[in-house]
């Protein structure tokens, strides 16, 4: 083993003892189920905002947006980090504070909790619905982040695939199942740390092994497209084709999946103060356009690092693994640059493993809490309720590592279609919820049952079919989801007086 690998192994193990060494601290402070899936609604404003980016970035900041940038130029990844940034923003702006109000006022720590809450569900139904949606979800979506951390391992240091991924689940199991949503919190703002400093070194360190700014300009000038965000590069043919309305109008409608994904709304319910959600929004928004600039960034200068002959030349899916290859190019300097590129795979490793923990966490409240105990009216003991939701954790992650164990499953297509999961299905009845107090429960059920219904429906029915209907599932599915919520809630009878008044105390604070 040379030096170089050693200085990363030695950088990497130090990161993950640490993130266990926090859960086994936090185990000690989740006393109660409402603890360790909201712990205790006692986040700061820092660490509100950077766990909840980092829960929500994954590992597509790092992988995803400078291989697609380094593929096919601006346009597309421009427009999906504009359509991303702007979800971000307005969730906060809009979402944060009113969610906050109602979760405490309902004494609500789960999402699928609040629904019932909300709308005085005795029968627990939407509970049941809006569980059930997590885990179908969810456990993919959680497969994903386990993939992405074998195949890191297995490419960076020939690891076999299924032992570098149960490896690591066991890790993210280990401090999640420990210490629950504050250890997931707490990890997240640390690894939201990391990731920065990795993205923020590559691309100076990238920048300066490339030649300079003027030098990556006039590369990526000489590609076709590659600069404008109404053509695209395409990278077999080396030339350009038009990026129009339509795929302008998929790829900025990633950003309505915000509004209903439970990982990132828990961290606006576990503030310890409403009134420093304005801090945690201007420091997410801010966070987020920089962070995914400079990965698009990264991505145009690896293009000009593989004209010089410094990295290869990648191709498809290869593609995103060019912070990996720059990562690799710096370890060739020397011990502190090998312990630096260490840093930069652990962020890596960070936005995967940040995204994985708040995922498994939600998918366990929606069987240990909102199914067994709410919907199906098991009387579990605190300490019998906590087993259980670790327990919940740890099978619900054996299931991932089961779904992932084909190193050649799509992870970008799961988390895609996961992502528009949540946005229809959630992100309608979020809005009407907190915002239109005509919602009736019947018509809540309904938007819940359509969006994600028509996820499946757009993308395997309607989709093929090409042309105008190539959208991408998210945006018609959540618009179906809008539209049935506002049509059975006012063809049934209105809400009464005692929910009316509930909404009235929390709209009027």
């Amino acid at each position: 083993m040379t030096t170089p690998t050693i200085c990363i192994l030695i950088t990497i193990a130090v990161y993950l003892g640490s993130v266990l060494g926090i859960g086994f601290y936090f185990a000690r402070k989740s006393e109660s189920s409402a603890d360790f899936y909201l712990g205790g609604r006692k986040l700061g404003p820092l660490v509100t905002a950077m766990s909840a980016e980092a829960s929500d970035m994954s590992s597509y900041l790092l992988m995803g947006l400078p291989g697609l940038a380094y593929l096919s130029g601006i346009a597309d990844v421009g427009w999906t980090v504009i359509g991303l940034a702007a979800g971000t923003y307005l969730n906060w702006l809009f979402t944060a504070k009113r969610l906050r109000r109602y979760t405490q006022e309902t004494g609500s720590f789960t999402l699928p909790q609040f629904f019932s809450n909300r709308y005085r569900d005795e029968k627990h139904i939407l509970t049941m619905i809006a569980a059930l949606i997590i885990i179908i979800f969810f456990i993919p979506y959680t497969a994903s982040g386990f993939a992405a951390c074998g195949k890191l391992f297995s490419s960076l240091f020939n690891i076999d695939y299924m032992t570098a991924m149960i490896v690591s689940a066991i890790v993210i199991v280990g401090y999640t199942a420990a210490g629950g949503f504050l250890a997931a919190s707490t990890t997240d703002f640390i690894q939201s740390i990391i990731m920065t400093i990795a993205i923020v070194f590559v691309l100076g360190f990238s920048t300066i092994s490339a030649g300079g700014i003027d030098v990556v300009i006039e590369n990526a000038k000489a590609l076709p497209g590659y600069f404008s965000f109404t053509n695209t590069y395409i990278d077999a043919d080396g030339v350009s084709t038009p990026y129009g309305f339509l795929q302008i109008i998929t790829t900025v409608s990633w950003g309505l999946g915000y509004f209903g994904m439970p990982h990132i709304l828990l961290r606006f319910m576990a503030i310890e103060d409403e009134n420093k959600l304005k801090l945690s929004r201007r420091v997410a928004s801010v966070w987020v356009v920089i962070a995914m600039a400079i990965a698009v960034m990264i991505g145009v200068v690896g293009r000009t690092l593989s004209a010089n002959g410094l990295v290869p030349q990648l191709t498809g899916n290869a593609t995103e693994t060019i912070i990996v290859r720059i990562a690799d190019l710096l370890s060739s300097y020397g011990i502190l640059p090998a312990l630096m590129a260490g840093l930069i795979l652990a962020g890596i490793l960070a936005s995967t493993m940040s995204t994985a923990d708040s995922q498994l966490l939600a998918a366990s409240s929606g069987v240990s809490q909102n199914i067994l105990q709410e919907a199906l009216h098991l009387n579990l003991s605190n300490k019998a309720s906590m087993l259980t939701a670790r327990l919940t954790v740890v099978i619900i992650a054996v299931l991932g590592v089961f779904i992932a164990k084909n190193p050649d499953s799509s992870v970008f297509g799961i988390v895609s279609f996961a992502w528009a999961g949540f946005g229809a299905s959630f992100g309608p009845i979020i809005i009407c919820s907190l915002f239109w107090k005509r919602t009736t429960l019947p018509g809540a059920i309904a938007g819940m049952i359509a969006g994600g219904a028509f996820v499946f429906i757009w993308k395997y029915k309607i989709k093929p079919l090409g042309g105008v209907f190539g959208l991408y599932e998210l945006l018609p599915a959540f618009l179906v989801g809008i539209a049935m919520i506002i049509v059975v809630s006012l063809l049934t009878k209105a809400p009464s007086k005692e929910i009316t008044d509930e909404f009235d105390r929390v709209a009027v604070k």
